[in-house]
């Protein structure tokens, strides 16, 4: 191998540390407040974006994450990635179908991380890291054809740079050696004879999650209901007036929750979404309107967000199972995290289809509703910014659901302290995507 070209290693050196410096401006972007807990926040992020450590702890753990499109975490969270197969697809590559399906992806796919969860984010980053561009061409693909240039970009000391290269050309490796399934995931037989009685006449199919497809479609949904072109675009139809984007509307949507309270064990990008997927209604389209109108005559939000029926419905099921004196172990905190989440889960839906009322509409004197309720629910309430809104929003929650449970059940300071902890962590998380899409 010839003698590395110091010029160009630097330039791919340079290419990677502005790739890394992007990728912590847009961390860095959604961490608000000066407290002592955004602080070491900040201070964990740019530690963690640092060339060579980053590398390095990559290529530690580099062969326990499947870089994949299609995962078998995301049908049952208990297979290992080198006892069951994942799919890493090139999308360009699949025969086009007139069906929706990963095909329609094409290019800018997002490719997840699934495997170890501990190491979910640091793989993904990496082979971010790796996709980074040098003369038209990605890094990973220079190092996989042996550049030396590439190679001596990854560190000072060729022993340890090549041990690095070595480990990191194999991050979008198969990691299971043969196909295979696994106990706990799905499996149809399929018939491919004319016969159902014939046990050979079937085709044993193990279906995986397509997870790049499902980031897409939680991608355009965000987008669709979230963004401010959305916002304009709804805002124009109700004053009967003219918007360049079409004004997309999902009625029945439902959200499945992969991980529960830790979706970072499925995959990195089911992290992203909060273990959030959106699943479109299953049914005929008889589509029913739904009517959003102004919060008027009420003291408190949660005045009408306790009629919904999905509410309802849930409460039911989290004073029911409570009642039932659950054994204090993990899977009864998890059960009951879960139901709580589902509750939060609500209520930020709730505030979502209040938000795309005509802002204004709290300075109505119909309106009786507290500063703190009104600033999460309008965006030109007339008091816009309560020092306290999320706290109070909190607390508001947390006292709604001791009073739906508190009969028979003894509520008292402890669970309200920690449905308003999991109350504030869902809500601070809402606002930081509001303002980020902002």
């Amino acid at each position: 191998m010839s003698s590395p070209d110091p010029q160009r290693s630097s330039a791919i050196r340079a290419a990677l540390h502005d790739h890394l410096a992007r990728r912590l401006n847009e961390a860095l972007f959604k961490i608000r407040g000066t407290d002592s807990k955004a602080v070491s926040e900040r201070k964990k992020q740019q530690e963690f974006y640092q060339l060579q450590p980053l590398l390095q702890s990559g290529a530690d753990c580099v062969s326990q994450i499947q870089m994949a499109t299609h995962i078998v975490k995301g049908i049952h969270p208990d297979p290992k990635v080198k006892e069951a197969t994942n799919l890493n697809v090139d999308p360009s590559a699949l025969p086009d179908l007139p069906l929706a399906g990963s095909h329609v992806l094409r290019s800018g796919i997002d490719i997840d991380a699934t495997g170890n969860g501990a190491f979910n984010k640091k793989i993904y980053e990496v082979f971010l890291l790796l996709q980074a561009k040098f003369d038209g061409e990605c890094v990973l693909d220079l190092l996989k054809r042996g550049d030396g240039d590439a190679l001596a970009a990854l560190g000072d000391n060729v022993e340890e740079a090549a041990a690095i290269a070595d480990r990191l050309t194999e991050i979008d490796a198969a990691r299971c050696a043969r196909l295979a399934s696994h106990t706990q995931a799905k499996q149809i037989y399929w018939p491919i004879g004319a016969d159902p009685h014939d046990d050979a006449g079937y085709h044993l199919l193990a279906p995986l999650y397509p997870t790049s497809l499902v980031h897409r479609v939680y991608q355009t949904l965000q987008d669709d209901r979230f963004s401010e072109d959305a916002k304009a675009a709804r805002k124009a139809r109700k004053a009967g007036e003219w918007h360049e984007r079409t004004v997309h509307e999902y009625q029945n949507l439902a959200v499945q929750k992969l991980g529960g309270t830790k979706p970072q064990n499925i995959s990195q990008l089911n992290s992203e979404r909060r273990g959030d997927n959106y699943l479109l209604a299953s049914l005929p389209p008889v589509w029913r309107s739904l009517t959003v109108r102004p919060l008027f005559g009420v003291d408190s939000l949660f005045n009408v967000y306790c009629w919904r029926r999905e509410v309802r419905a849930l409460a039911k099921d989290l004073r029911r199972f409570l009642e039932s004196d659950p054994a204090r172990n993990k899977e009864t905190r998890q059960r009951r995290d879960e139901l709580v989440d589902g509750l939060l889960d609500e209520l930020i839906q709730f505030a979502a289809e209040i938000q795309t009322l005509e802002p204004g509409w709290s300075k109505d004197p119909q309106c009786e509703l507290p500063p703190a309720h009104c600033a999460w629910l309008d965006p030109d309430a007339a008091n816009p910014h309560p020092d306290d809104v999320i706290e109070r929003l909190a607390s508001d929650f947390a006292n709604w659901l001791n009073a739906q449970l508190r009969d028979p059940l003894p509520m008292g300071d402890p669970e309200y302290l920690y449905w308003r902890k999991l109350a504030r962590e869902q809500i601070e998380e809402y606002a930081g995507e509001t303002r980020h899409e902002q």
